[in-house]
């Protein structure tokens, strides 16, 4: 076994005494070591390390959960704000009043069936006719569809309707005319015009010429046509409206095949 040969061997001594202890020259060199703190100062160490019993990898995960769930909370409350806030923007808006909603088209085929609508809007619609010879028609107010309201009245003295409210006005009629036989006065002349206080003639609003279509080869066959007047008008309160025709005795006398009316717009 070798030994470093900078280092003193320790001194001997002999049993029986007969050779004196050998002193080391120089005392012996110190062994180098490095100094732990005490158990106690290493256990609160330790426990300094950590928090509430957990890792700082653990600290940090714990942390990341609250503020995800504070971000939730947040986000939560950011859409309940948004949605308080558009009803109350619902609340405030202003309803739409008669004039701004859409109106329904009183027409030939389909007249206003709410009677509140009715007493309210100026219109008017009569249908079919009474047996008159005068070129100038008289009307049914009361049957089928036919109907006045808002101020329109219908005058069944000389078939007109007169508005007591001045305004823009749709008007409209139809005419159907039934003939028999074939010659060069076979035509229709279907017009709307209206009378004023003022005016010593009437104002004639619209106008169509019906000519003939029937056969000359069948001269005695019948034939029928029909004529649709429709166009918009300003008119001015206690005006009339009629209807007139070339020839009523030839007219289809239906409900449905003649009619007259007007609404304001």
């Amino acid at each position: 076994m070798s030994f470093p040969q900078n280092f003193p061997l320790p001194p001997v001594f002999m049993v029986d005494g007969r050779t004196a202890p050998q002193h080391p020259a120089e005392a012996p060199a110190l062994i180098p070591c490095w100094s732990f703190p005490p158990a106690q100062q290493r256990v609160m160490h330790r426990r300094r390390r950590k928090c509430w019993g957990i890792g700082h990898g653990a600290a940090v995960v714990v942390l990341l959960l609250f503020l995800l769930v504070f971000a939730a909370l947040g986000f939560e409350a950011y859409q309940i704000f948004n949605i308080q806030k558009t009803l109350k923007e619902i609340k405030q808006v202003k309803p739409m009043t008669e004039f701004e909603t859409p109106q329904k088209q009183i027409g030939p085929w389909e007249a206003e069936t709410n009677q509140n609508t009715r007493q309210d809007r100026p219109a008017a619609h009569v249908i079919g006719l009474n047996h008159n010879p005068q070129n100038v028609l008289r009307w049914e107010s009361k049957a089928g569809q036919g109907f006045t309201s808002g101020g329109v009245t219908y005058q069944a003295e000389d078939g007109a309707l007169q508005v007591n409210q001045t305004g823009l006005y749709h008007i409209y009629s139809r005419v159907e005319v039934l003939l028999r036989g074939c010659s060069s006065s076979s035509s229709t002349v279907h017009s709307v015009f209206l009378r004023r206080k003022g005016y010593a003639l009437p104002v004639t609003l619209m106008e169509a010429f019906k000519a003939s279509v029937c056969s000359p080869q069948r001269p005695s066959q019948s034939w029928t046509t029909e004529s649709y007047l429709s166009s918009i008008h300003q008119l001015r309160k206690h005006d009339r409206v009629y209807v007139n025709v070339s020839n009523p005795a030839a007219l289809h006398l239906s409900h449905n095949a003649n009619f007259f009316g007007l609404y304001m717009i």
